[in-house]
């Protein structure tokens, strides 16, 4: 892990949506680096939240900003004069994206310009990773796995914001940071993360956890489904080592990587439910889909991660047992013993993905 040690360590390092699932995870594994983080957010998305639990206040700077407030952005940015930038922060839900379309355009899209736009404002060197995801690929369901040069757009608000923020990203790349090595862009796509920690509404594993918790049945709207579920560690790794080659020069300006499983972890909703009751006593579930009238929800979305592979030198750690084992076990901890030491089961579950993917002898390891 020296790389990993030596590009962060000490560096300054800005996270918006700090507050949410994946952004709480991003900053815990950052501190856990020896970075100096600060983060941005409006508020914290949910309760209980992983970033609260863990108390992360208490070891970043912690600014609460909406993204779409431009001036106090760059305010914050031009004050902190980051080293990297991981821009996660978004309105994440393709339900809630349905019921307020508006703010799910203007955080997700104008949000983004505006941090392009502040980036134009740094006069010192700036690596900036922006998360879009798998989402912002045109999903015509097809069988194979969608790569960076496909088509971008989608159905709903939430996916047609994503496709406009990757479009936004290409411009300004193209535009103002094309020619200079100051200030360096990439895109990391992921989807279908799950991992201990995450309470949002409407998803899969968050509505499994708080009902089995108080021993009630859980609704499942579309049980067919297939997803490829990945542990939240995966991607992260995945934009942490874009971060790096960005560094290094070792990747095109703007350039957008998928970050996934291999494609034959792609399992259906009931699979991932059963896997989950192999680690949970008292497991109940109801099959809605027949009574489902609510918006519409792809069967099928998966992603060709081998431009990660073979540019990055990145692949998946945690095959489906042990991303399901990890996940339900954080929260067996978080449900069953002291939730105020949830902290330490956060960063061994680090510790072992480190230890494993080091173990397998996986590139960015080194």
């Amino acid at each position: 892990m020296t790389q990993l040690v030596d590009t962060f360590k000490g560096k300054k390092v800005i996270i918006t949506g700090h507050t949410g699932f994946k952004g709480s995870w991003l900053s815990l594994w950052l501190l856990k680096l020896g970075a100096n983080v600060e983060g941005i957010s409006s508020n914290v998305p949910t309760t209980p939240s992983h970033f609260e639990s863990i108390s992360l206040s208490k070891e970043l700077r912690d600014h609460r900003i909406d993204i779409r407030d431009s001036d106090n952005l760059n305010k914050i940015i031009l004050k902190a004069k980051p080293d990297f930038i991981f821009h996660l922060a978004a309105q994440a839900l393709v339900k809630d994206s349905y019921a307020d379309p508006l703010t799910t355009w203007e955080v997700n899209s104008i949000g983004t310009v505006n941090m392009l736009n502040a980036l134009r404002l740094i006069d010192s060197r700036c690596m900036a990773v922006f998360i879009t995801s798998d989402k912002c690929y045109d999903n015509v369901e097809w069988d194979w796995g969608y790569r960076e040069s496909d088509r971008l757009g989608g159905p709903d608000p939430y996916s047609a914001s994503k496709g406009a923020a990757e479009i936004a990203i290409k411009s300004f790349a193209r535009s103002y940071f094309d020619d200079q090595e100051k200030i360096r862009i990439a895109v990391g796509r992921a989807g279908n993360v799950i991992g201990g920690g995450d309470w949002a509404q409407d998803r899969l594993v968050p509505d499994c956890m708080r009902a089995w918790s108080a021993k009630e049945v859980v609704p499942i709207r579309n049980p067919r489904a297939t997803r490829p579920w990945q542990h939240v560690l995966e991607p992260l790794s995945g934009y942490l080592n874009l971060a790096i080659a960005l560094n290094k020069n070792e990747i095109d300006q703007g350039d957008p990587f998928n970050f996934g499983p291999p494609a034959e972890q792609n399992y259906s909703v009931a699979d991932l439910v059963s896997a989950m009751s192999a680690h949970w006593n008292q497991v109940q579930w109801k099959d809605l889909s027949s009574d489902y009238l609510g918006p519409y929800e792809s069967n099928l979305l998966k992603l060709n991660c081998d431009k990660a592979l073979n540019q990055l030198g990145w692949r998946a750690t945690w095959n489906f047992e042990s991303t399901v084992k990890e996940t339900i076990l954080w929260y067996k901890d978080f449900y069953e013993n002291d939730a105020k030491a949830i902290i330490d089961t956060s960063l061994k579950q680090i510790e072992n993905f480190q230890h494993d993917a080091l173990c397998q002898k996986i590139p960015w390891t080194k």
